[in-house]
């Protein structure tokens, strides 16, 4: 590497998708831990872009799987409070 570049490093959210899987949702939480492991991967044989794409994939799925654990905890909790009498 030349003295004037900077390397940056795709974030993986690993943390965020294992998160995801085990108290959100779990579909979208194991694609979003496969997303985390290719960021790493790339980010490891020093592909910066397959790095980035892989990252932001990772990055959408854990918002939408977050989203969707948000959104049947709420659905939950108004049928356990309706039901009751």
């Amino acid at each position: 590497m030349e003295s004037g570049q900077v390397r940056t490093v795709a974030p993986s959210y690993l943390g965020w998708s294992i998160f995801n899987t085990l108290c959100c949702c779990l579909p979208l939480g194991v694609a979003a831990i496969v997303c985390s492991c290719r960021v790493q991967n790339a980010t490891a044989l020093g592909d910066s872009t397959r790095a980035a794409d892989a990252s932001r994939t990772a990055k959408m799925l854990n918002v939408i799987g977050l989203v969707c654990g948000i959104i049947l905890i709420i659905i939950i909790v108004a049928i356990q409070a309706t039901s009751k009498h």
